[in-house]
């Protein structure tokens, strides 16, 4: 490999390969690759206009090393990468290609780091190999459906699904944290063997890596070249209630009187889909949403916020949908129909790569929905929820899907933050199901989609959360008691419900919502297949819908997330401030407790309190580690010594919570 030094950046040449390494922040350094003449200038996630540092390089003959801080990159003449923490190897390229210099091990494989393997007519498919670190343990990279926190031996698609969020940063055991810089759809393996990241359709490679001496540092340096979250507003922190969908105005109204009526503070009602006529049109049917302005207001008089789902597809019977499409503004087909939803109708989804169809939705929907006092808005579907996620059969403005369809749901996000924002608005918040690597900035609460009803779901729930904070998303929440397949009348739901509803007290949003059976409410409307009226919706969800056992419990939780909203507050300006998670793993507070890396069934809430939930039927006590320290229990002030295991009563009103005193 030839290298040279530019400024701050070291180059380095070899086949036709470009190598691009510069510092990129505190401690980190950025790492590019193409096999193109040129790069992109495409930054993707690392957005932030910040001080990149300075670096010093070496060239020589047969190798060149550039350092920033605590991180260093040794490349060899073959352009092997190795980078180091203080002096301390922290990660190699894997290289099996005839360089006796890079490992004892065989060399006669012809595997390469850095593959790229030319697409006909196209890009490249990017294979991108290190070599494994024994026993590491492995967090973040966003939400997936599996019941293991630490991904090592796990294999991740790379790709945005209901219920599945790729934000590809994971952070390591080893004191340093790795951000795949790239939106396109692919695989990440954490192998026993070797670790591989797999771009399907890319013109170059791009990753950031970071070395710090605690988790919390390396979270924090992550979030300032991604970006943090603003200050959210401090008027959500209680109650919000949802379910399957609120058909009509007159039962949006008679839920917040029922709140108000049992004395009970309703922070936020949420307006759930199918309000509007067609998919796209995105107004209110009003046939019975006559009057939204005066619902609106007499949800606030009652200290209600109002929040409205708005669906990224759009039917081809939509009063918008041959305007959009003869614009360019949806997503196009490669094959086949131009159709890429078919819920409740033939959709196309909205492109929101392109800035003309963000403002373009954003224009409608502040005309239909924020003009009458609409305080926040569900992004929902935001993955895109294809009809089949068959990703090499999209194309959006800004590429194919497979090169860039990962970034999806942050641009979505961003089209009602830009829209907000230049009305003056400084309490941008959006409920939004899906993410990538920034997202946060722009004011977004994300959640793990529709998850079933079950202790299953429930468990994976607790990992999920905290791998997301570690992906850089402070603002998280679940569907409480899950989403779907969820029969209120059962015990086994009921117990459930309770047990839910307890853990969400100790998660960022406290949210009701989900599909309930059994579905015997008849629909409004027999007479169309559009419109509000003629959709099914599920059961009740709100607290009194399983009778006054669970009633109670859930109304003495809800009173001690009362308690906590100065508390949720102070967190919420630590999370803008340092990008820290609300939700925290227990070794961000704890890194040198090696135990600590070995937990996914309880966390930190904030720095304060320790939280246990219960995630079994039948369980009257369960097992709570407690670090070095003193621990108070919250619910009867009694005080433990740290460092050990201990028993703690868990009765149905109730999970173990230990403040740190």
């Amino acid at each position: 490999m030839f290298f040279a030094q530019d400024g701050n950046i070291l180059i380095g040449k070899r086949e036709g390969e470009t190598l691009r390494i510069e510092p990129w922040g505190n401690n980190a350094l950025r790492v590019r690759s193409t096999m193109y003449p040129e790069f992109t200038g495409n930054n993707w996630g690392l957005e932030e206009d910040i001080d990149h540092g300075s670096a010093k390089i070496e060239t020589f003959d047969d190798h060149a090393t550039i350092e920033n801080g605590n991180i260093s990159a040794h490349i060899n003449n073959s352009g092997v990468i190795t980078f180091f923490k203080n002096g301390q190897k922290i990660l190699k390229e894997y290289y099996r290609s005839y360089d006796a210099s890079v490992t004892k091990e065989s060399i006669c494989l012809k595997l390469i780091a850095r593959n790229f393997k030319p697409i006909v007519g196209g890009d490249y498919k990017l294979t991108m190999r290190f070599e494994p670190n024994d026993d590491e343990k492995i967090f973040g990279m966003g939400c997936y459906q599996q019941k293991y926190m630490d991904l090592k031996g796990c294999v991740l698609e790379l790709a945005q699904r209901n219920s599945q969020t790729s934000i590809p940063f994971a952070l390591s055991s080893k004191g340093f944290g790795f951000l795949w810089n790239n939106p396109a759809v692919g695989k990440a393996s954490f192998g026993k063997n070797y670790t591989e990241f797999e771009a399907y359709a890319t013109k170059e490679l791009d990753y950031w890596i970071v070395a710090e001496d605690t988790p919390v540092e390396i979270i924090e340096r992550y979030t300032e070249v991604t970006g943090r979250a603003p200050v959210i507003r401090n008027d959500v922190f209680g109650l919000w209630q949802s379910r399957l969908r609120y058909r009509t105005q007159e039962e949006v109204l008679s839920v917040a009187r029922k709140y108000k009526e049992l004395g009970i503070k309703l922070d936020v009602i949420v307006i759930d889909f199918f309000h509007w006529t067609r998919q796209g049109d995105w107004q209110f049917d009003p046939e019975y949403w006559p009057y939204p302005k005066a619902m609106i207001d007499e949800l606030h008089a009652g200290g209600t916020k109002v929040i409205v789902s708005v669906w990224p597809s759009v039917d081809k019977k939509s009063i918008h949908f041959y305007e959009m499409w003869d614009k360019g503004y949806l997503i196009r087909t490669e094959h086949g129909s131009n159709q890429t939803y078919d819920y409740q109708g033939d959709c196309v989804e909205i492109d929101c790569t392109n800035p003309e169809a963000r403002q373009y939705i954003w224009d409608i929907c502040k005309k239909n929905y924020y003009d009458y006092g609409i305080d926040m808005f569900w992004l929902d579907n935001a993955e895109p929820d294809f009809g089949v996620y068959d990703f090499d059969n999209y194309r959006y403005r800004m590429g194919t899907a497979l090169s860039c369809s990962n970034i999806y749901p942050k641009l979505y996000a961003k089209a009602f933050y830009d829209g907000q924002k230049a009305d003056g608005n400084d309490k941008i918040f959006s409920l939004i199901r899906c993410g990538w690597v920034g997202s946060q900035k722009y004011g977004t609460l994300l959640w793990n989609g529709d998850i079933q009803s079950t202790w299953e779901a429930l468990q994976s729930a607790v990992g999920q959360g905290l791998n997301m904070g570690i992906a850089g998303i402070p603002w998280w929440n679940t569907d409480v008691a899950g989403f779907m397949n969820g029969d209120m009348t059962t015990d086994y739901f009921k117990e459930l419900a309770q047990r839910w509803f307890e853990f969400a007290i100790f998660t960022p949003i406290l949210r009701l919502h989900g599909d309930r059976e059994p579905m015997n409410i008849p629909a409004l409307d027999t007479t169309k297949d559009w419109g509000g009226g003629y959709l099914h919706t599920g059961a009740p969800t709100e607290m009194w819908a399983c009778g006054d056992e669970v009633f109670n419990v859930m109304k003495k939780n809800l009173e001690l997330r009362e308690s906590l909203v100065p508390y949720i507050d102070e967190l919420n300006k630590e999370a803008h401030k340092t990008g820290l998670p609300i939700m925290r793993a227990m070794f961000l507070e704890f890194p040198e407790d090696a135990k600590c890396w070995e937990l996914d069934d309880q966390y930190m809430f904030g720095s304060k309190y320790l939280v246990a939930p219960v995630l079994e039927a039948g369980v009257t006590q369960r097992e709570v580690y407690l670090p070095e320290g003193k621990w108070e229990d919250i619910r009867d002030g009694k005080v433990y010594e740290g460092g050990g295991t201990v028993k703690a009563p868990a009765p149905i009103d109730s999970i173990p919570v230990f403040k740190r005193v």
